[in-house]
């Protein structure tokens, strides 16, 4: 009896019988998944022959939550969306608030921001990194990279209070200004880190394992990162050099030199080596930025009533103490034109934008986002066709899914 091999080799896999093929979930409780969301896998033995993402386990309606709140009160709504970098996500919303009512930021406060903003965009990187290390057996790999995040964290709790949801912008400025203690913290990691960051490229970039195990897996062409509208890191990797840093700068970029990190690979050895270079240049911006810090207000002034006032402007000033009674004890917030608008940073995952509209009320008559890890979970079933199962772990990890930027 023979089998005619050839004929079921050159079939398609929608034409192949569903007797050769069988349905794996991946997730959404699976250490891999590091987050819940779900992967359901059609495989062929090891192989992979398609892949259908899921989203939906976390139903959080944030971008509902932000037609109830007021502006200052959203912002800890974006501390849950991407809970890995929080900080970028409270530069990004408040940039959007900022463009609808024509408000421009103090120096400082621009400076300020920036500084956080790249502080958080390492902490992202360093989990995206350490964890694909991780899933592919690099546990010493790991470590280095989650006591740096540490460090991250004590500096953003000197900073605001907060080491993890930290809610720290406001409309027209920032809860807290940078105190002697900050900066020292800062500068301490600005001159330990890199040290560190050598250890772990030599642990990681040309170990054999994890080079085979990332090199040549999930590869995404440069047309198919544009057109599948791919950005940051994951676009990068693949050749598209598009940084809203360089191309739409915001806040104080301009003042920085730094470059926009690039590979052409596309795979996820090469998404792995963008971050890694990505936060060298975050550390030459922080750097930058700490060095020539302006000086003056964090915050704009109370005549336009939208931030705090300070302490001394509520104890001596009868418009002080108006300010500081309508926009925290009577949350009344304040009122907004009827207009539209949409502003987007580069965040550690690609761009992060939110589009608000205002109705002359007190809250977003519309809060809409765009999270780029919504685009990029759709990618995943093109990288992973072809694929052996456990090549799954490093293609997820590689794009660095949150899954409460899917279900908003």
């Amino acid at each position: 009896m023979s089998i005619a091999t050839t004929e079921f080799d050159v079939a398609t896999p929608a034409e192949r019988s569903e007797d050769y093929l069988w349905t794996l979930n991946f997730g959404p409780q699976h250490p891999a998944t590091h987050t819940t969301l779900r992967l359901v896998l059609k495989l062929e033995g090891e192989r992979v022959v398609d892949a259908m993402p899921e989203m939906g386990y976390l139903h959080s309606g944030f971008e509902k939550i932000g037609e109830h709140l007021t502006f200052n009160q959203y912002v800890t709504v974006t501390d849950r969306m991407n809970y890995i970098s929080p900080m970028a996500n409270n530069v990004a919303w408040h940039e959007a608030v900022e463009r609808l009512l024509g408000i421009d930021l103090t120096p400082r406060c621009k400076y300020i921001r920036v500084i956080v903003a790249e502080l958080a965009r390492i902490s992202d990187h360093l989990l995206c990194n350490g964890a694909v290390g991780l899933d592919t057996g690099a546990f010493t790999f790991f470590l280095y990279a989650f006591y740096q995040r540490e460090v991250i964290y004590d500096i953003f709790e000197t900073l605001c209070g907060a080491r993890f949801t930290n809610s720290y912008t406001r409309v027209g400025g920032a809860s807290q200004d940078f105190t002697p203690l900050v900066i020292e913290k800062i500068r301490t990691f600005l001159k330990t880190f890199p040290k560190t960051l050598d250890d772990m490229e030599r642990l990681l970039t040309r170990n054999r394992i994890f080079v085979d195990r990332t090199k040549g897996v999930g590869v995404l062409s440069k047309a198919d990162a544009t057109n599948r509208s791919a950005t940051g890191p994951v676009a990068r990797a693949s050749g598209v050099t598009r940084d809203l840093r360089k191309d739409e700068p915001y806040l104080a970029y301009r003042d920085f030199d730094f470059k926009v990190c690039c590979a052409s690979a596309g795979d996820c050895y090469a998404r792995y080596l963008v971050r890694m270079a990505e936060m060298r240049e975050s550390l030459k911006i922080v750097s930058q930025a700490l060095e020539n810090l302006p000086s003056g207000p964090v915050n704009v002034g109370i005549d336009q009533r939208t931030a705090l006032p300070t302490k001394k402007q509520v104890y001596s000033t009868i418009e002080g103490t108006i300010s500081h009674f309508e926009l925290s004890m009577a949350n009344r917030g304040f009122e907004v034109p009827h207009e539209e608008s949409y502003a987007a940073i580069e965040a550690p995952n690609g761009e992060l934008g939110f589009y608000v509209v205002g109705d002359g009320g007190e809250n977003a008559y519309r809060a809409r986002c765009r999270p780029p890890s919504v685009l990029h979970f759709a990618i995943f079933p093109q990288l992973i066709r072809g694929h052996t199962l456990s090549d799954v772990v490093a293609v997820l990890g590689s794009l660095n899914i949150i899954a409460a930027e899917l279900d908003r």
